[in-house]
């Protein structure tokens, strides 16, 4: 990290283990929380008297909230220590959970999911910070990536836990689970992490100077564009595996299964590759992702091929812990705000990704055609990543000169 920061308190290996997991069961309950909705459109519709697209209004409010809440409470949070940030976070993010399982009616439990949503980007940003504090500068990205890890197998295990409760005794019901393991990481949080974690914080002004500059907005770029192709794949899974595939929808959860595991894998493997190739492993990634969703749409065709091919995309989740440990190293100051925008951008492509995968459909060009769709996106990530990588040599040939 550039800034430079007083000793943290050494820990023992166990002691990093047991901070790493209890980061991860943050990420855990978020990601359960945020996918949970998809999963209950109709019992959510159905309970409060309204139609599914409506229901589609609420995921919308949360991911707005994560894009609005990310800077917002990074900013407000700056004179907190990080170790009480993370508790006042997570403890919102049971508040904001438990007023979801509680909501009246449409239009409170939306602003539920707003304030839910608020936490989201700040814990996981702080979060990354604390997990490369506690380990070596050559372990960086793999313990940003165990943090995150949290949040694929969500996706594997948590969100279906989550909806099958919600099916079986009432939606509301899912957001209790994730309001109990909320509780769950700030009980375990205070007692595996210890005090003297923050690094001294500089004033606002100054954490948004740093903040404004290309490389960080460079390094978002990249994420909010680059990695909407996965959102635009994922989005339409289940109409294209029945209308493509031609599998029953009872076949769906087997599809949900391979993308988690690629999930899991594209997050471990974004650590490791993020260690071994720094801010390299960005262009290997979005290869990656052009090949995965151009061979998408023929391998849909057919059950034996999709699942390999949807496991595929799901490991294009490596590019966001890649991008979380880069914009350690160059947002100087501004670590904590930059760490928190990376899970916006996230969110962005999450809204950006759809939206462009749902215009190719309804002009006619198929379900598969979200492949080609993010395809394209990946490619202009890889062109913002051209500008970003020229813009650092420009950048290193001045430090050069003006040394010389």
């Amino acid at each position: 990290m550039s800034a430079v920061s007083p000793a943290a308190p050494a820990l023992s290996p166990r002691q990093v283990t047991l901070v790493l997991f209890a980061l991860a069961m943050g990420g855990f309950a978020i990601g359960t929380s945020e996918f949970v909705v998809m999963g209950l459109i109709s019992d959510i519709a159905r309970s409060l008297g309204v139609n599914e697209p409506q229901v589609g209004h609420v995921i919308s409010a949360y991911a707005l909230g994560v894009v609005v809440g990310a800077p917002t409470l990074a900013i407000l949070g700056n004179r907190l220590s990080r170790r009480s940030l993370l508790l006042c976070l997570m403890g919102f993010y049971a508040l904001g959970n438990l007023a979801s399982a509680l909501a009246p009616g449409y239009f409170t439990l939306m602003g539920a999911r707003f304030i839910a949503g608020l936490p989201h980007g700040a814990y996981f940003g702080i979060a990354a910070l604390v997990a490369a504090r506690i380990t070596p500068p050559e372990q960086r990205g793999a313990a940003v990536g165990r943090v995150m890890l949290g949040l694929a197998i969500s996706l594997l295990v948590g969100n279906p836990l989550a909806t099958w409760m919600g099916q079986t005794f009432g939606w509301r019901w899912a957001f209790g689970l994730v309001t109990i393991l909320a509780i769950a990481t700030v009980i375990m949080t205070m007692r595996v992490l210890p005090r003297g974690m923050n690094a001294p914080r500089p004033d606002a002004l100054r954490e948004l100077r740093d903040f404004n500059r290309k490389p960080v907005w460079l390094a978002l770029g990249i994420g909010a564009i680059g990695f909407a192709g996965m959102f635009c794949v994922f989005s339409y899974l289940t109409p294209t595996l029945v209308h493509v595939t031609g599998v029953r929808e009872t076949f769906v959860p087997f599809g949900l299964v391979a993308f988690g595991i690629g999930g899991i894998l594209g997050t471990l493997g974004g650590g490791w590759m993020f260690d071994r190739f720094q801010f390299r492993a960005v262009p290997m990634l979005l290869v990656w992702s052009i090949v995965v969703l151009l061979v998408f749409p023929f391998a849909a065709k057919s059950p034996w091929t999709v699942l390999p091919a949807v496991l595929a995309v799901g490991t294009m989740g490596a590019l966001a812990t890649v991008l979380q440990a880069h914009l350690m190293d160059v947002a100087r100051e501004a670590q904590t705000l930059a760490a928190a925008s990376n899970h916006s951008a996230f969110n962005f492509a999450n809204a950006l990704g759809p939206w462009l995968g749902g215009m190719a459909i309804t002009a006619g060009y198929g379900w598969t055609s979200t492949g080609i769709v993010g395809a394209a996106t990946a490619v202009c990530g890889l062109l913002i990543y051209a500008w970003a990588r020229a813009d650092l040599r420009r950048s290193a040939a001045v430090v050069v000169e003006e040394a010389a």
